[in-house]
């Protein structure tokens, strides 16, 4: 199958939405030959290019589209529709993106230099950093590393251990083509993110490819683009976690359509009822189903709300709302996965055919949501901490 369908603005979020939007169907028919190829295929790649979505987070300059972060969420929620394991990838490479964005012009200049750009990340600091002249040797491994096989760099984290002996955690920014990557990623949700290790052996990379971690994370890098593009300033962890709520709504919007499209003529077996849409029950799930989704909505908004607010000031957010967005985004998921959870125990057991996609929508939000940094309890602490007058109790914010 042959696609081509451009945004009708490339310039604007509404016309990306709207490109993205019209290809859902055909992301969603790629569903089963992403999770059977253990990562995103080329055809759904070329659709999303060709509708701007690698240019989202690009700052303008670069010939990108610099959409704030509330429109690269409503794109996220519509590719996610299509493919929960694509929208996945689309939180890491946006996010990536944005890192990519602290970093020195120079750098930015290579990395940004086709306008359209997937960077991959490697948030645990599983490498090793040796200086040498002009600049440092990479060693590690990073697992977990999802959209790799698509991706056109990769930030990793690695130590560095300084003459006085102490350690600093920095990210680098490689070229993929510098790295290798084990196809190791063989499980049972999130196939399709294709979330295999990648591995650095001796590689050179420039001393202006690295970046402090609190610098990454705080956004204290200095020569950054969004000090000079206004209102685009949003920290790394809020930004992903909001992408990660709107990956998770869009998920479950999808799962929800694909359950309606499955509801007309079906009846309840061994009972008397013909069709399953005029029993109660199931008429009280689905609005139970959908009022999730809205309340999920309803938080991720405000979120994104916040943070806008705060780049145009500019400043960074508070410490206790930076806890806060992490609650709330991590509960708008939440909301999510049980919208996606109270569909399936009211689908049947045809439902568990691997040719029948709602399956899929399940298993991959399932999987998604035990994800460290998205895990319920842990983000409800850190909310709740602030709430009660006490420091949040990490870092990660």
């Amino acid at each position: 199958m042959t696609t081509r369908l451009l945004p009708a603005d490339p310039g604007s979020g509404p016309g990306l939405k709207e490109a993205v939007r019209d290809v859902v169907p055909v992301i969603r028919k790629y569903g089963i030959e992403a999770e059977e190829g253990g990562r995103v295929p080329r055809e759904t790649l070329r659709l999303l290019d060709n509708a701007g979505a690698f240019r989202m987070s690009v700052p303008e300059r670069f010939g990108g589209l610099g959409l704030s972060v509330a429109e690269q969420a409503e794109v996220v929620r519509e590719i996610a529709r299509g493919c929960p394991s694509t929208g996945w990838n689309m939180t890491v490479w946006l996010t990536g993106a944005l890192m990519a964005g602290l970093y020195p012009d120079e750098v930015q200049k290579e990395v940004f230099a086709g306008g359209s750009v997937r960077v991959s990340i490697g948030f645990a600091p599983t490498g090793r950093l040796t200086p040498v002249e002009g600049g440092y040797r990479l060693t590690g491994r990073w697992n977990y590393n999802s959209g790799c096989h698509a991706a056109d760099w990769d930030c990793v984290a690695a130590m560095l251990e300084h003459p006085d002996g102490t350690e600093e955690e920095f990210f680098v920014l490689v070229p993929l083509r510098d790295l290798t990557i084990v196809d190791d990623w063989d499980v049972s949700a999130g196939r399709g993110t294709g979330s295999a290790t990648t591995v650095a052996e001796d590689v050179f990379v420039p001393a202006r490819r690295l970046a402090t971690y609190e610098g990454i994370t705080l956004g204290t890098t200095g020569d950054r683009w969004n000090e000079k593009e206004a209102g685009r300033g949003y920290g790394v962890v809020a930004f992903i976690m909001s992408m990660y709520a709107a990956m998770a709504l869009g998920t479950a919007t999808g799962a929800y359509e694909l359950f309606l499209e499955r509801v007309p003529g079906r009846g309840i077996t061994y009972t008397n009822w013909e069709e399953q849409r005029d029993h109660p029950l199931i008429q009280q799930r689905v609005a139970t189903a959908a009022n999730k989704i809205e309340a999920g909505s309803a938080l991720l908004e405000q979120v994104l709300a916040l943070l806008q607010r705060r780049a145009d000031a500019p400043e960074q957010p508070t410490t206790e709302e930076k806890a806060v967005v992490r609650g709330r985004t991590a509960f708008a998921a939440t909301l999510a996965k049980e919208a996606v959870e109270l569909l399936h125990s009211t689908s049947g057991a045809s439902v568990i055919k691997r040719d029948v996609p709602f399956q899929r929508y399940h298993r991959d939000i399932l999987g998604f949501s035990l994800h460290a940094l998205a895990q319920i309890h842990t983000n409800l602490e850190v909310q709740g901490r602030v709430l009660l007058g006490l420091d949040p109790g990490t870092d990660i914010l």
